[in-house]
């Protein structure tokens, strides 16, 4: 079946809802992207002679996918405080074990940064989802600069784009303040109702927390074509129920698509009875793509603490590019470890595929 017929005379936010129920199911292999209705491919390389040339502005966003392998990280100390002022002979990458020459370096933090917001909205976050709308309003406000984007997903039996890329606070937050709770209402394989909108499936249709679901498609729809600094931040408890996709197929495509995942547990745990056990797998998934887990609770203090922190991090990244030795495209995994001071800790996405052109 191809998507190309339902999606190519749908608006996007509708058509980014039909795809969360089609591209999951028919399992789309990574590397294509839906954007207003078209499957393209991956991007080529650049054929610009000056990519190989070391970046005079700090600005510069090095836009080659397999050419050169871009990494963002942070460096902290034992505190785990953020640590400033590091030089390019202070790092040594490594892939699959061996040395790479680095051609990039930049310790600046005014790359344009790409942002996705999801907002965990199933019934398990009713007594939270009021601070996180507050506090994410704030931080929004905080972080976004006049070369920034950001989006917005809420997940819940759905995935439904609450505010595609947009650089407007305001637009911004008014699709935070419209999410709400739904435990009900899953469209019943995003076919399309009268107006336009998805056919509600009955008190038998599915039920569930599409967390896996909404990552891959941030990653895949969203940012796979996007250029330099790329994150999400997962409002969320964790706990993932019916998604089609797995939590090792979100990984993947996210690493694929070079995003920083960090998740923002707040979880009300007397909601669970005890049986609470989201974070295992929130942590696979941040360590692998260079973020972190930050658990808030029920507690708008941490909340506020926590979007601190990550603003934080994301406006004090270092950027390391290299040329692979292994220049083989073959879509395989490499492992990636940047080594530093030895009283230092780097906190950086542990590898990449080598996507084919």
């Amino acid at each position: 079946m191809s998507l190309r017929p339902l999606t190519a005379v749908l608006p996007r936010a509708l058509a980014f809802t039909l795809l969360s129920s089609l591209l999951l199911s028919l399992a789309l292999a990574p590397g294509l992207r839906a954007q207003d209705g078209v499957v393209n491919t991956p991007p080529p390389t650049s054929d610009n002679p000056q990519q190989d040339q070391a970046p005079e502005q700090s600005d510069t966003v090095i836009k080659s996918r397999t050419s050169v392998v871009q990494i963002f990280f942070n460096v902290k100390d034992k505190h785990g405080a953020l640590v400033p002022g590091l030089a390019k002979d202070d790092f040594q990458v490594l892939e699959d074990g061996k040395p790479q020459n680095v051609k990039y370096f930049s310790a600046e933090s005014n790359q344009p940064l790409t942002l996705g917001i999801l907002v965990d909205t199933s019934g398990s976050q009713e007594r939270v989802l009021g601070m996180e709308k507050e506090m994410g309003a704030l931080f929004l406000n905080r972080i976004l600069r006049d070369t920034d984007q950001a989006f917005l997903i809420n997940f819940d039996v759905n995935v439904e784009l609450g505010q595609d890329f947009t650089n407007s606070k305001k637009l911004l937050k008014d699709a935070l303040e419209k999410t709400k709770i739904n435990t009900g209402g899953a469209s019943c394989g995003g076919i399309p109702g009268i107006g336009g909108g998805p056919i509600p499936c009955g008190s038998s249709g599915p039920r569930g927390t599409l967390l896996y679901d909404a990552v891959y498609l941030s990653a895949h729809d969203m940012l796979y074509k996007e250029v330099g600094r790329k994150a999400v931040i997962l409002l969320t408890d964790g706990e993932d129920q019916g998604s089609r996709i797995k939590i090792r197929e979100a990984i993947e495509i996210a690493q694929k698509a070079d995003v920083i995942c960090y998740v923002i547990l707040a979880a009300d745990r007397g909601f669970y009875g005890g049986m609470y056990s989201g974070d295992s797998d929130m942590h696979k998934m941040t360590e692998a793509t260079g973020g972190r887990v930050i658990d808030v609770g029920n507690k708008p203090d941490k909340l506020r603490d926590a979007f601190d922190q990550i603003a934080q991090e994301l406006r004090s990244q270092y950027n390391i590019g290299y040329t692979p030795l292994n220049t083989t495209a073959d879509g395989g995994y490499r492992k990636l470890e940047i080594k530093t001071k030895p009283d230092l800790k780097i906190q950086a996405r542990k590898g990449y595929y080598a996507v084919q052109q």
